[in-house]
């Protein structure tokens, strides 16, 4: 009995501080949507698409916010699109090169200092295999890369810059970019004690 009142208590105590933490984030999370749209709209930005553009950030950001550390948002940018199509397409690339040069760049940085560290020369057949698990995680990304809004701006020069984002899931994330790594190693003639290594560090996220 005396060990639930106390959990009781403790409760008590710890309910009002959990409540002002929640409120501070969603006291930040509504400024950091004021901010976006009105830096949005100063800049002539207009959604893509047939919601409004406020609409469309308000539910992105709801969505990053219920994936938590799961989510991961991806911006794809097209400068000079003649059409809006063809706008919305080369965002797309780019977004999907995007992912795919963040997440073969961190992998190397962990990989060099690690290596680097041990000795280990990460010349030569190392930069082959970064540059082959690039190109195969924009490869094995495109499809979990979940379309969320695209904004576009008319240059003035019968041109548009559009840009699109995404919310790529990590878990789902992670998936894609080990069987980049499955296929890169099919082709490389790295060692399968540095192959383990570097599995390691793909199992990793992309910001840890």
């Amino acid at each position: 009995m005396k060990k639930l009142l106390y959990s009781l208590l403790a409760l008590a105590f710890l309910i009002p501080g959990y409540a002002e933490a929640k409120t501070a984030l969603e006291k930040a999370r509504e400024k950091a949507y004021k901010t976006k749209l009105k830096d949005y709209k100063k800049d002539g930005w207009e959604a893509l698409g047939s919601k409004p553009i406020d609409l469309c950030l308000l539910e992105h950001y709801d969505k990053l916010n219920a994936l938590g550390a799961n989510g991961h948002e991806v911006e794809g940018i097209s400068t000079r699109s003649k059409s809006k199509n063809l706008g919305r397409q080369a965002a797309i690339n780019n977004a999907v090169i995007t992912y795919g040069q963040e997440a073969g760049s961190t992998l190397q940085g962990r990989v060099v200092a690690d290596m680097s560290s041990n000795g280990v020369d990460t010349a030569g057949e190392f930069e082959n295999f970064f540059a082959a698990y690039e190109r195969l995680v924009e490869k094995e990304i495109r499809g979990e890369m979940e379309p969320s809004f695209s904004i576009i701006r008319d240059n003035g020069d019968g041109t548009f810059e559009v840009r699109s984002y995404f919310i790529v899931e990590e878990s789902s994330a992670q998936k894609a970019r080990l069987r980049a790594l499955e296929d890169a190693l099919k082709n490389s003639e790295l060692a399968a004690e540095h192959a383990n290594k570097i599995s390691e560090f793909v199992r990793q996220g992309l910001d840890e």
